[in-house]
């Protein structure tokens, strides 16, 4: 780094890539999963064996998989957030049989599960 202007570049390179708007906006989905302590004690660790497993078994080459922190919102947990064509979809209470059906139905079929999204139930 010699300049200021160097830094910056850096930083919005680096911002870029892990600002999931940006991500959300291509043809990759983006779904992440609350595994702060909240999370997991309310049983997230088989939400994202799921999901992984479903998106493992159907070959999925354009999804990305993750953890995250607290979300939030802890009484709503376990929390699943899915970014795809440019928007964010958050699915609440959530167990490891509604994240395959997320995968089936949201993921790969385009159809989000309404009724286990924030807002909806």
């Amino acid at each position: 780094m010699k300049s200021l202007e160097e830094l910056r570049a850096l930083r919005e390179k680096m911002k870029s890539q892990t600002d999931n708007r940006s991500v959300a906006g291509s043809d990759e989905t983006v779904i992440k999963v609350g595994m702060a302590t909240c999370g997991i004690a309310a049983g997230a660790r088989p939400v994202l064996e799921a999901l992984l497993d479903e998106a493992d078994k159907r070959q999925l080459h354009n999804i990305s998989i993750s953890q995250t922190g607290c979300i939030g919102m802890c009484r709503l947990e376990p929390i699943v957030e899915v970014f795809k064509d440019g928007q964010k979809y958050t699915y609440i209470h959530m167990t490891a049989d509604k994240a395959r059906q997320v995968i089936a139905d949201h993921v790969v079929n385009g159809n989000p599960c309404k009724e286990y999204l924030i807002g909806e139930n």
